[in-house]
């Protein structure tokens, strides 16, 4: 099991945003609980128009490369579950083309989470193989990108 993380980590900025403002701290679920944090995330950043979501979108994710290499050094633990800016921008790449409502904001959560514990090809691989900063955010990246796809998919046949 992996150690507690120290709350102190909460006081720099950095940790702070790796650790999902606090979210990754949850004793159960880090990565549930980081998807949550997601949410509202989402819904400020719904009205962009598609340019403006994608280049918000690629700095989160190209930001979340230093920000979860920095915090995994200061845990000593590759991939940390308590590290939840991957799940936060994975979520957000699921929403990408995601309809208005409730119903669709439910559906890319769950979508988001079953890839990103199911972890199918190339996902796992990617997981176990990349390390680093770019390691911790690609898996979910890909998740994401899994999830928008069956996403669609559900609004095109429903």
């Amino acid at each position: 099991m992996t150690e507690k993380i120290p709350a102190r980590l909460l006081m720099h900025p950095v940790d702070f945003l790796a650790l999902g403002f606090g979210s990754g701290m949850a004793p159960v679920a880090p990565g549930t609980a980081g998807t949550v944090v997601a949410i509202p995330i989402y819904l400020l950043m719904q009205p962009l128009a598609l340019m403006p979501y994608l280049a918000v979108v690629l700095l989160l994710f190209l930001g979340g490369i230093a920000l979860c290499a920095h915090t995994a050094n200061r845990l000593g633990v590759h991939d940390h579950p308590g590290i939840v800016w991957d799940e936060i921008v994975g979520y957000l790449v699921t929403m990408t083309f995601a309809p208005a409502g409730w119903q669709w904001v439910a559906a890319g959560f769950v979508l988001f989470r079953l890839f990103d514990i199911v972890k199918p090809w190339p996902i796992r691989w990617c997981d176990r193989k990349v390390h680093g900063g770019f390691g911790i955010m690609l898996d979910d990246l890909i998740a994401g990108v899994f999830a928008a796809a069956v996403l669609q998919g559900l609004i095109h046949f429903l």
